[in-house]
């Protein structure tokens, strides 16, 4: 039985999510990002101390347990991977060199309501750099560069990515008079959720705002452009802080930055918030084109807290994109195909139960010189063993003979082929996978 929020992807989608995670993998260490995997747990305190997940927290505990035991009964599955990164840093500080690069590829788990595109447990690709005491900010201007060469190389719909800075809007807020700037984050930060009224009615309500303070939050979280032009309209609010003039120049840096080696790619858009709390500068949010109203499929942003251990700090800067989450939403527009749902190249035909090992030694001598290949499973007649290639969309039949012949059953093509030295075309030998152009 199904359970809601934990997908199971077919065969042809699983095959898909290797190719689009080979190509994530491969870009991360194209920019020098060295491999990391965490362990799935964390203290819980670790957990409920990181941000609005306290109701989304699985919790980790023994069946058995007894009542007075306190060595597991406190830990819960991590719902990202950048808190148990932090924590990781913080442990193997003297292991590590700094700025350190890492990309890890994980399950994670939320205890969400379940959606199109949204699970309770899904795989994450994150990026992240971190060091000690500062991190220069050309770290952030890097992360927009690496998703687009990751996600461009897919055949998806075009990303774009939405940057904003913490700063901005903190500056802003503080310029406005307004003292709680967490609460007017998160409640901007529902601006697509629930419209503009009921945002301006939450920071009447919630955060102190006047009607005049709230219609300048919303004015600021309206503005977005795709160059520099963005300062300007927020300058021309009249609201002035120290702390705003300082997101603004990082903040330009980004967007010129990608403007400069990827037109198009990103965008400054002053609403985006990002709900976790530890978040102190640049975010990012990236969409999908022609998927827009499914949300972010890649997050991310700037931390100079998160990490520390005594008087050290660790600030670092990371991005992620939700795998499960991207192609769920592609996969339920059926936007994803794959040329066939098995690895197979090559079905070696069995023309007699007897002949199974001479068969098995042709599939071995086609591997080793990297032909993915299967024997016939039965000695049928050999239209139902094309047959059984055609359903499972294998391209290729070897029969064995003196001289052998390979068939390509899609044009019915069949020449003479040695073991040695047959190669099927570069498009063939493993499954492809397409999308529909945006």
């Amino acid at each position: 039985m199904p359970i809601s929020g934990f997908p199971e992807w077919l065969p042809a989608q699983r095959i898909i999510e290797q190719r689009v995670i080979d190509r994530i993998r491969s870009t991360f260490e194209l920019y020098g990002f060295a491999p990391l995997e965490t362990r799935s747990v964390e203290p819980l305190e670790t957990l409920l101390s990181k941000g609005e997940t306290s109701k989304e927290v699985y919790l980790l505990h023994r069946l058995q347990a007894e009542a007075d035991a306190k060595d597991d009964d406190q830990l819960g599955l991590h719902f990202d991977l950048t808190v148990p990164f932090a924590r990781f840093v913080v442990e193997n500080a003297g292991k590590l060199q700094f700025p350190f690069r890492r990309y890890q590829i994980q399950k994670v788990w939320r205890g969400e309501r379940p959606q199109e595109g949204r699970y309770r447990e899904f795989l994450q690709a994150d990026i992240d750099v971190v060091n000690r005491d500062s991190l220069p900010f050309h770290y952030d201007t890097e992360m927009p560069l690496v998703i687009g060469d990751a996600l461009g190389g897919l055949p998806i719909p075009r990303a774009r990515i939405l940057v904003n800075n913490r700063k901005v809007c903190e500056g802003f807020y503080r310029g406005l008079g307004l003292t709680d700037t967490d609460q007017v984050l998160r409640t901007v930060d529902k601006l697509d959720k629930i419209g503009p009224e009921k945002v301006a009615a939450l920071l009447v309500e919630t955060a102190g705002a006047t009607d005049a303070q709230a219609a300048a939050c919303l004015e600021l979280a309206a503005i977005s452009a795709e160059d520099g032009s963005f300062v300007d309209a927020v300058r021309k609010l009249g609201v002035s802080d120290p702390l705003l003039d300082e997101g603004l120049d990082e903040l330009v840096r980004v967007v010129e930055t990608a403007r400069e080696h990827a037109p198009g790619l990103v965008a400054a858009d002053l609403k985006i918030a990002r709900g976790l709390d530890y978040y102190t500068g640049t975010v990012y949010e990236t969409q999908l084109r022609g998927y827009e109203r499914f949300g972010s499929v890649c997050s991310g942003g700037r931390y100079d807290n998160l990490a520390s251990s005594g008087k050290e700090r660790f600030p670092g800067v990371g991005i992620s994109i939700g795998v499960s989450r991207m192609l769920g939403v592609l996969f339920g527009k059926q936007a994803l195909t794959v040329s066939r749902s098995v690895p197979t190249c090559v079905l070696v035909a069995l023309p007699h139960e007897d002949q199974r090992a001479a068969c098995d030694r042709i599939a071995g001598a086609l591997r080793r010189r990297g032909i993915p290949t299967e024997v016939a499973p039965a000695a049928a007649k050999f239209g139902k063993q094309i047959q059984y290639a055609d359903r499972r969309g294998i391209p290729y039949v070897w029969f064995p003979g003196e001289p052998d012949t390979v068939k390509d059953i899609r044009s019915g093509e069949q020449v003479d082929a040695d073991v040695t030295a047959w190669q099927p075309p570069d498009a063939d030998l493993h499954p492809s996978v397409s999308g529909e152009p945006q």
